[in-house]
């Protein structure tokens, strides 16, 4: 069974304090690392990662009974890099603010997949807001109607719907307040397509 953002994030801290400590850290640990105030947030989660087969309970009672079940095929967690910020918006430039998230493989590209923050609101009606992460798989190819992350002149990035138009690339916001960007192809170059959004709330 797939796992949420957060979940994955869960699981993969508490693989690595297991393996580094010998032990699973508590459930207080888990609340502090993640900044969430409520042990029953974090006794949610928990619970939801026993339940898909994650995790398991060692002894009754205990502040750290639980336990790293070995992964099944097709179940692991994927560390993916942060490769900066895209703007949902007009193009700025890429920023390199180098970090890695963890994301079920099962919401990995058939290529190599990374993930960029989202500055703006230009994609709001395809559900990708301000502050949003996008995850991307490595394409320099697109259909028509995808959803790309669009390297413009060779120094700004954008996040918008992709349309080829003879020798024009029309890229294509989801936000009525925002013009379509017409750019010759010779100008633009497919760095990716979304294939994934996460929001934390």
């Amino acid at each position: 069974m797939g796992l949420t953002p957060r979940q994955a994030e869960i699981l993969r801290y508490i693989q690595e304090y297991t393996l580094e400590m010998g032990y699973a850290p508590t459930l207080q640990e888990i609340g502090a690392r993640f900044n969430l105030s409520s042990v029953a947030t974090v006794h949610k989660h928990v619970g939801q990662l026993v339940a898909k087969g994650y995790l398991k309970r060692g002894r009754p009672n205990a502040s750290r009974d639980l336990e790293i079940v070995e992964p099944r095929a097709g179940t692991g967690v994927a560390m993916v890099p942060v490769l900066g910020t895209v703007a949902a918006g007009y193009p700025i430039e890429a920023l390199e603010d180098r970090e890695e998230i963890a994301l079920p493989e099962e919401w990995l590209g058939r290529g190599r997949t990374y993930a960029l923050r989202v500055r703006g609101d230009s994609m709001i009606e395809e559900q990708i807001r301000d502050g949003d992460t996008v995850v991307v798989e490595a394409r320099e190819v697109a259909r028509n109607g995808e959803t790309v992350i669009a390297l413009v002149d060779g120094d700004s990035v954008t996040v918008k719907q992709y349309y080829r138009d003879g020798g024009l690339i029309r890229l294509q916001p989801a936000n009525p307040r925002y013009e379509p960007l017409e750019i010759p192809e010779d100008r633009v170059r497919i760095q990716g397509v979304v294939v994934g959004v996460l929001r934390r709330f």
